[in-house]
């Protein structure tokens, strides 16, 4: 028989182990978010020795380009099983026979542009979405096509989750451009192609930028700027890279 004394005592006893569990559930989320704050702040301090030793060392001098590099969160545009090397001094892959440039490419590309407020730039070759990034936040618009319809999945939820809402993500092959979005002030092809697609000579507009890899597949690429003047490209060659190769229609003879 239950007397008043026992069910106090049972009372008290059941009030103790609800409060150690919320006592060990609250701690645990604290610890749980100090660890993730703590992991964040170590990816800050890999992002900023980044931009010291892998770009301001070399020849990264756009005090814009810079400090976008340092802010934009490499790091989650990887799976997390490769994220430990996101900010060496390489490429990464992220899957499908695909990578995430050198941040130095992506600092070099960014620069020679030298992309302006008011620009709407079409990217090709989306891939993680990382190199969007870095165009969102010194453009008005960035439009980017991706032919691997999982990767462009992938780099639109990365962005949209980022909340970098000026960017537009299309799964498609971007030989064509996006010609109901032309002209652009800027035009980055971050796949290596054996000649420059013309739709997207035909979308560039006068006096736009085009920032394009050019060579075959397995060996040494040009990294090529051009100016559009008097409806013709005016190239320069800038350095040497390697890249995965756009494949698609440009693969084929015009």
């Amino acid at each position: 028989m239950l007397t008043a004394s026992s069910v106090r005592i049972s009372f008290i006893f059941s009030l103790k182990i609800i409060l150690f569990f919320y006592w060990v559930f609250f701690v645990g989320e604290w610890y749980l978010i100090r660890a993730a704050q703590n992991t964040e702040d170590q990816y800050g301090s890999l992002r900023e020795r980044m931009v010291e030793v892998q770009l301001k060392n070399r020849d990264i001098k756009n005090e814009r380009v810079l400090e976008v590099m340092k802010v934009v969160p490499r790091h989650l545009f990887m799976p997390s099983e490769v994220r430990a090397y996101a900010y060496k001094d390489h490429p990464v892959p992220i899957g499908q026979n695909q990578t995430i440039s050198q941040p130095y490419i992506v600092a070099l590309m960014t620069q020679i542009a030298n992309p302006q407020p008011e620009d709407r730039v079409l990217e090709i070759g989306t891939g993680s979405g990382y190199q969007s990034a870095v165009l969102s936040d010194l453009v008005a618009e960035v439009f980017t096509i991706e032919i691997i319809p999982s990767l462009a999945y992938r780099a639109r939820e990365t962005l949209s989750r980022l909340g970098y809402k000026n960017v537009t993500v299309r799964a498609g092959d971007g030989y064509a451009g996006w010609s109901e979005k032309s002209p652009f002030d800027i035009i980055f092809v971050t796949a290596a192609a054996d000649r420059i697609p013309s739709p997207l000579v035909d979308q560039l507009a006068e006096n736009g930028k085009l920032v394009i890899p050019v060579g075959k597949v397995g060996e040494i690429q040009s990294l090529i700027f051009a100016t559009k003047i008097g409806g013709q490209l005016r190239k320069t060659f800038v350095t040497s890279v390697r890249f995965v190769p756009m494949t698609g229609k440009v693969q084929k003879p015009d």
